[in-house]
């Protein structure tokens, strides 16, 4: 071996012990982030594709438009900072996110992405979940040819891995309005949900086979709640669209089972469900007790009876206080609605986040 890669490798397993260690000597684990525009952090920034959020008024609390799709921080962004950190993950395309970086952690996120590669087709270039896993595979790759096999394995058994998925394929594929009726017409949502947990056990048990060992699944939310939703399905009325909630609930029930399945068969993981349907949902139909006062209408608007027709930009209207809205635009949270459902999973119990909570899972000790 030359001297300079020994000493290369010398100053990356100095980095990686001096990231590990956290203020009152405990160790913030790194984070690796896969999922849609949820948890984006400016992947699609890069990207040719109508699914974007680096311009204004996007990022208005969090004081300028990264590519988040909120007006502040998203739940992957709070959780990271309650665990000890100082530093959000950064986006896997940014050209920043090189070298000792990538010891803490990357995100690889993709608005308008799914398990699916068929899904979010219609906003042009997408990360979809098989692609950020072959990202995750370059990333894995470098991190060994720094500090070696033993080292990297011992940072991904001890990282926190989230994958925030599903949602795009139910809402952007299968609930598409007018250009997927035909496909309703001909696949049941049984055969869809099906297809949706059979492509994701296997691209779960993929994450495990690169080495992750700490994973954190984001079931499907109540997306026939979202402004989207209301504004699509005219039957709704005051209330959520009822059959886009009915096959979230149908693919949660699945997915459920194969975080169980995973747990029992994947030697040496723990795999937690987090179940932020029940969280969300809670919240829109409770919203007055958690401090908001509109749970329909979303804080940047431009058109439809709930605004929830154009999605948020420089023409939008946008309300002065965030922290009174659970949406932020047709699709996504506030920042406000991202903090509650961060602090039920850091903290939540078994009813919130199963077998346990994240900051359990950060504490876990796993047997390799």
């Amino acid at each position: 071996m030359s001297l300079p890669i020994c000493l290369c490798q010398v100053i990356a397993l100095l980095i990686l012990f001096i990231s590990e260690v956290c203020l009152a000597g405990k160790k913030i684990p790194a984070s690796f982030v896969f999922g849609d525009s949820l948890v984006d952090a400016g992947n699609n920034n890069y990207l040719t594709t109508f699914s974007k959020a680096n311009y204004d008024p996007n990022g208005i609390d969090f004081g300028s438009a990264t590519g988040r799709f909120t007006n502040g921080r998203t739940i992957v962004d709070i959780v990271i900072q309650a665990l000890g950190s100082d530093e959000l993950t950064p986006p896997n395309l940014a050209p920043t996110t090189r070298g000792s970086l990538v010891l803490k952690g990357v995100n690889y996120a993709s608005g308008g992405s799914g398990i699916l590669n068929s899904t979010g087709k219609l906003f042009g270039d997408r990360i979809n979940v098989d692609a950020q896993l072959d990202n995750f595979a370059t990333t894995r790759q470098d991190i060994i040819s720094w500090i070696g096999e033993s080292a990297a394995a011992k940072l991904f058994g001890s990282a926190i891995f989230s994958v925030t998925t599903g949602s795009n394929d139910l809402i952007n594929n299968y609930f598409t309005p007018v250009v997927s009726t035909l496909e309703r017409k001909v696949v049941p949502p049984e055969e869809f949900v099906d297809t949706l947990i059979s492509r994701f056990r296997l691209q779960l048990t993929r994450l495990y086979q690169l080495g992750a060992r700490k994973i954190v699944v984001i079931n499907v939310g109540p997306v026939g709640c979202i402004p989207f939703s209301r504004e699509s399905d005219p039957t709704a009325g005051d209330e959520c669209s009822v059959e886009p909630n009915e096959v979230a609930q149908m693919y949660n029930l699945q997915l459920k089972t194969v975080v169980d399945d995973l747990n029992a068969n994947l030697h040496g993981s723990r795999f937690v469900y987090a179940d932020v349907f029940r969280i969300v949902y809670d919240i829109i139909q409770n919203y007055g007790s958690y401090g908001f006062e509109s749970e329909k209408v979303p804080c940047c608007s431009l058109a439809g009876k709930v605004g929830g027709l154009i999605p948020c930009g420089p023409s939008s209207k946008v309300c002065m206080d965030r922290s009174k809205y659970v949406f932020w635009d047709p699709y996504h949270p506030t920042e406000a609605a991202n903090i509650i459902i961060a602090r039920r999973l850091l903290s939540g119990d078994t009813a919130d986040i199963f077998p346990i909570n994240i900051r359990q899972l950060a504490n876990l000790k796993l047997n390799t």
